[in-house]
């Protein structure tokens, strides 16, 4: 079986009263598109309840090493590290993490947390700089501490994040970097390419949005009982969701692991079909499954189906399949139908073009990670 060079997963995913992604006025996001607002799910929304959920098909259950997204790494898993160790004083200790603060985040670290910006740790790397920073913790003063961790990080020392991830491979900065990517400004060589790639999510039909008024209800109050009185925006909608896995690339990153590879993308396939984003889950309960879940797996450029979407449709899944089927249709027509194409869905008698029959997601995720791994 032939490895293909990039799969292309497309998804119909319905949500009702929810609030799924918010922007920084509290209200859902939003994408303008083919002359009508729609509700949107930001790319790094959906990549983070993929990477977090803790499901049957979780990421951290299919065997690497995870990583650690935060702007506090020094302080709240090296330095911990140390103290439990008992190696050196405070004061060489903080110097050492301090100065771990600098190299991996920027030169104003040590005096503002704040400043930083969270960065994407494997837990191989976490490990490694702890060793590190025992070794400079144990030197004879905070200078020397600080100093130790400083040529660590000199490029011409050759023993920073970047080089061992040429030495060991990219998997030691944890299986979300192998898939979403890593970028380290300290540290540009560090830098890990993305090998899956993650559009924004969109509703295939124009907004649907109401401010939702609501009470606090105080148990103790007489009268109206109103403890507060609030309003929050809630939306419905039928999203389109396009992911794109260039196959090599996710190969490479996974230390040439092509069964490995062939893993991970079952578990993503699962993923996108069954894990919901969603704020405010106490009060909305945004949890749905996929109706539509589309496959391509071929070796020419991916293009989405998005297009099917840029005159708005109507909000149900009969018509925005419709939608797809058609616009496939015409770019079969004009560039040819070349990839594999594979098809779940919750009505069985649904059809796209050059899909066979509608199969379970299993079966479909299965087949799908074969031919990924070259069985």
């Amino acid at each position: 079986m032939t490895t293909p060079r990039f799969v292309q997963i497309h998804a119909l995913i319905s949500y009702s009263a929810a609030l799924l992604n918010r922007d920084d006025s509290g209200l859902a996001k939003r994408l303008p598109f083919g002359g009508s607002t729609r509700t949107r799910i930001s790319s790094q929304c959906l990549k983070r309840h993929w990477r977090m959920t803790d499901g049957e098909w979780a990421l951290s259950k299919i065997g690497p090493n995870m990583a650690v997204r935060s702007r506090k790494i020094p302080e709240e898993r090296i330095l911990p590290a140390l103290e439990k160790a008992g190696i050196g004083t405070s004061d060489t200790r903080k110097a050492a993490c301090d100065a771990l603060a600098v190299a991996l985040y920027s030169k104003t670290a040590a005096k503002d947390p704040r400043s930083r910006q969270a960065l994407l740790i494997g837990e191989p790397e976490i490990a490694y700089l702890i060793e590190k920073a025992k070794a400079a913790a144990a030197e004879a003063d905070a200078k020397s501490a600080a100093t130790a961790i400083e040529t660590l990080f000199k490029k011409e020392e050759k023993k920073n994040l970047s080089a061992m991830l040429q030495a060991k491979g990219a998997l030691n900065a944890g299986l979300e970097a192998a898939l979403f990517g890593r970028m380290v400004t300290s540290d540009p060589d560090a830098n890990t390419d993305a090998a899956v790639h993650v559009a924004h999510a969109f509703t295939v039909h124009r907004e649907e949005a109401e401010t939702d008024y609501f009470t606090v209800v105080d148990d103790l109050e007489t009268g109206t009982g109103a403890g507060g009185i609030f309003d929050t925006e809630l939306t419905a909608g039928l999203f389109y969701v396009y992911v794109v896995i260039d196959v090599p690339a996710l190969i490479a990153n996974l230390t040439g692991d092509a069964g490995l590879a062939g893993k991970v993308v079952e578990h993503l396939v699962h993923l996108i079909a069954t894990v919901s984003p969603g704020a405010k889950k106490g009060s909305t309960a945004p949890y749905a499954y996929a109706d539509v879940v589309f496959v391509e797996s071929g070796s020419r450029q991916p293009r989405s189906l998005s297009n099917a979407f840029r005159e708005a449709a109507r909000p149900t899944v009969a018509d925005a399949t419709a939608r797809l089927e058609a616009h496939l249709s015409r770019l079969d027509a004009m560039y040819g139908a070349k990839e594999t194409r594979r098809l779940s869905a919750l009505d069985a008698q649904a059809t796209l073009p050059g899909a066979p029959a509608v199969v379970p997601l299993d079966a479909l995720a299965q087949s799908l990670a074969a031919e990924v791994a070259g069985a």
